[in-house]
């Protein structure tokens, strides 16, 4: 190696770390701004909320769960409302992210549609379209499954349309030169090397999904967070503990439920 090259090499690696800096300081300062902007670094006022939420905290304690019977039905809403919304948005994002692939949609225009329909639905969170889907067929559970899907659909959608464009060319490119149809590349070509991902995608948005569920309900929308908004409007907090503790084994149960799915699924 020259001197030339010896000193081109290390101004090339001088001027990246140079460059990396720069990046992290700007990185910094925008993290500064916004704890700044939003009070975060207000320290004093957080630590004037301290006895009005030890208060709370006193109101709260012990939980009283003597109306848990009444509590049985909006649970079942609410794990019927993540599962119905969890496969409404799978069998949505299936043919979006294939169009939404770009080794695999059929015209450029047919992805940048796709695409944008996914950003749109992740945009709109899930309690708007909650509040949307309620004003337009009316309380219960079917609301809360149609804005959970539809919001689902832009998250998954776009993680389904990402593991179909990272999937390995080869076996794609043999298939094709079999003279197969796009239909046929699809099924045999791309699905065996994503499948694995697809469902493991789709546990986590299911355990994701009985999560949203039970802000759902305070929407209007069913489910056990309909019963939280009551006790909470008649200030019965001891209830509000016991909904909330049996919504923290709920969500310890699914996420275990999920795990092993996500196992059996490798």
């Amino acid at each position: 190696m020259t001197a030339v090259e010896s000193t081109f090499i290390v101004n090339n690696v001088a001027q990246n770390y140079r460059e990396r800096l720069v990046l992290i300081g700007c990185i910094a300062l925008g993290i500064a701004l916004c704890v700044a902007y939003s009070g975060l670094a207000d320290v004093p006022r957080i630590l004037e909320g301290g006895p009005a939420l030890w208060h709370l905290l006193g109101e709260m304690t012990p939980p009283d769960p003597s109306n848990w019977r009444s509590w049985l039905g909006p649970l079942m809403d609410t794990i019927a409302m993540s599962v119905a919304g969890t496969f409404l948005a799978v069998c949505l994002s299936l043919p979006l992210g294939f169009l939404a692939a770009a080794n695999v949609s059929p015209h450029p225009v047919v992805y940048r549609l796709a695409r944008s329909l996914l950003n749109t639905l992740r945009a709109v969170p899930e309690l708007i379209m909650g509040i949307l889907f309620v004003a337009a067929v009316g309380f219960g559970a079917l609301p809360g499954v149609l804005a959970l899907g539809l919001h689902s659909v832009g998250m998954v959608g776009k993680f389904f349309a990402e593991a179909v464009e990272h999937c390995d060319p080869k076996p794609v490119e043999a298939i094709r030169a079999t003279g197969a149809n796009p239909l046929k590349v699809l099924v045999y070509g791309v699905m065996p090397q994503v499948l694995p991902q697809l469902a493991d995608i789709t546990v986590y948005r299911w355990e994701y999904n009985f999560r949203a569920s039970t802000v759902m309900g305070m929407v209007g929308a069913g489910g056990i967070g309909f019963e939280l908004m009551a006790s909470l409007r008649l200030m019965q907090y001891r209830e509000v503990s016991a909904i909330l503790l049996l919504i923290l084994v709920m969500v310890t149960l699914v996420d275990a439920l999920g795990s092993w799915l996500r196992g059996k699924c490798a």
